[in-house]
């Protein structure tokens, strides 16, 4: 029976297994191949070295790495221990590391100290012990031309990827579907992000039904990686092609030259990409039909599926959370370009199901009308790590997860979604809660308070902030308040544009004052174009 009629897996050991039974070359990195022989003995070489480092089943490991072989390595090693990983995106800075790290309680944090001349190891130092305290070792990945690794960092000692890579192959296997084995962190109500905990099973498994609804088990397929794997969109569509038992083409972080490089050179099939990726792709060709080997992109924004399908790729709206995980459901590929930009679709998995609820009288709604998605199926989150009133909060008293999303149900397994009902904004593929922005503003000593907004900018949303200043004649230093915020968090949560405001418009009610951030985002819109 081959993998793609077999029952889902349910351990990510399990399906590393069955790639490996299919055998052949599973990944291709900057042109250099891995094979699913390889990529299944690094991992369990990895394993028996954060074993040597005290990692047991249920302990934390964050990696901060970007699209390399090793992110892949370390995840099945992880698993295969019975441990978590913690996804951290390589854009992120001290704030971010020092509380991911900190509040996950990870006992070993990989990074690769040379990648793209950032200063990680400065990023730790402003991080600072105190927030790392659980740390017991820290792993250095490196490639050929880096500097010599450390041997300690912030007081602990660092390990050479390379020693982990060379150890004798873990022989035991201590996966469980029960057990978790991904933490996501995603925007919450609070200026601090949540912690999505996914456990063997649903990764897997989903990654089984992914490969069967978006083809990536199909004949001669072959799919780019063009987005980074610390978020549920990448992830998916990493260990996609891996269930499917095909080809993952991976780029360490995209640029589109190289893409574009990469499509013609190894045939590319399907291609998951942002709407600001798909832009790219296509200007970087002059040519009429620059892909014709791509059958299916994965992701769009508004207006854009006709032009592009007139220069022959077929863009289609996905749906996906980091609670759900990514291309949860699909649009069917027969649907005009128009109607294929919109998101939700059927759902991909027989097991899943989804209604909508009435925010207004709290009763489910008939197809058709309008309220929050809600669904349940086997890829949902266990639960928000460390954060019980979170994790009771998410789900209704039946078990259906509430996605904070505004849509429609067309039948039990198909939806259309529209928006999302918060201020949550998605920024480089990113969703990003405002209060995360603000609270690096505030600690500003010439900010009083601050408002973030997002608006549509040339290339998609763009967060743009307000600030009542403390100075006494009301401005601000708008390039020092940038600067300041490079330095705390990523780049693509960094404001634009930092505007100053004598007084927020606001809605008075009887639970307080409501900021008004539809009238700031037409002020900015106003300032920006005038």
């Amino acid at each position: 029976m081959s993998s793609m009629s077999a029952p889902n897996p349910q351990t990510l050991t399990e399906m590393l297994a069955r790639r490996l039974a299919v055998g052949g070359v599973a990944l291709i990195d900057r042109d250099k191949t891995v094979t699913a022989a390889a990529l299944d003995e690094e991992s369990r070489r990895v394993a028996q070295g954060l074993y040597d480092l005290g990692v047991r089943e249920g302990d934390r490991v964050a990696v901060w790495l970007p699209n390399v072989p090793a992110w892949l390595s370390c995840f099945f090693a992880v698993a295969r221990l019975g441990a978590i990983v913690v996804a951290v995106n390589t854009r992120f800075r001290s704030n971010e590391i020092a509380d991911i790290v900190g509040r996950s309680g990870a006992k070993v944090l990989v990074y690769w100290p040379g990648y793209r001349g950032i200063d990680f190891d400065g990023i730790l130092r402003d991080a600072g012990v105190p927030a790392l305290k659980e740390l017991n070792a820290i792993v250095a990945y490196s490639e050929q031309g880096d500097p010599v690794v450390n041997h300690e960092a912030l007081g602990k000692p660092v390990t050479a990827y390379g020693d982990l890579a060379q150890r004798l192959p873990y022989p035991h296997d201590h996966a469980r579907p029960e057990l978790g084995c991904l933490i996501f962190t995603t925007s919450g109500t609070t200026r601090l992000p949540k912690f999505v905990l996914h456990h063997q099973a649903s990764i897997a498994s989903h990654a089984a039904e992914a490969a069967r609804g978006f083809g990536y088990g199909d004949e001669n397929a072959v799919t780019l990686l063009t987005v980074p794997m610390c978020g549920t969109f990448g992830m998916s569509h990493a260990i996609s092609p891996l269930a499917g038992g095909k080809l993952l083409v991976m780029l360490t972080t995209f640029e589109a030259q190289a893409a574009a490089q990469a499509i013609k050179r190894y045939n590319v099939t399907h291609l998951p990409a942002t709407g600001d990726i798909v832009a790219q792709l296509l200007a970087a060709s002059m040519e009429k039909i620059p892909y014709p080997t791509v059958r299916a992109v994965m992701g769009v924004r508004a207006g854009q599926a006709r032009p592009a399908e007139a220069r022959g790729l077929k863009l289609m709206g996905i749906y996906g959370s980091s609670e759900l995980q990514a291309v949860l459901s699909i649009r069917p590929v027969d649907l005009l370009p128009e109607q294929r930009e919109t998101g939700g679709g059927k759902l991909i998995t027989a097991a899943t199901r989804v209604r909508t609820r009435s925010n207004d009288t709290g009763k489910l709604l008939p197809h058709g009308e309008q309220g929050e998605l809600e669904f349940k199926g086997p890829s949902m989150l266990m639960g928000y790590f460390g954060n019980a009133e979170a994790t009771k909060a998410a789900f209704t008293d039946d078990g259906w997860f509430k996605s904070g999303d505004l849509g429609y149900t067309l039948a039990d397994n198909e939806f259309i979604f529209l928006t999302r009902m918060g201020d949550v904004l998605r920024l480089a593929g990113f969703l990003v809660n405002p209060l995360e922005i603000e609270a690096v503003l505030d600690a500003h000593p010439s900010v009083a308070v601050s408002q973030v907004v997002g608006i549509d900018g040339p290339r998609g949303p763009m967060p743009v902030a307000f600030v009542l200043s403390k100075n006494a004649d009301g401005t601000i230093d708008e390039a020092a308040l940038i600067a300041h915020c490079k330095q705390k968090i990523a780049h693509y949560k960094v404001p634009h544009h930092v505007l100053a405001i004598d007084v927020f418009p606001f809605t008075p009610s009887a639970n307080g004052n409501k900021i008004q951030k539809s009238k700031l985002r037409d002020i900015a819109l106003a300032v920006l174009r005038g």
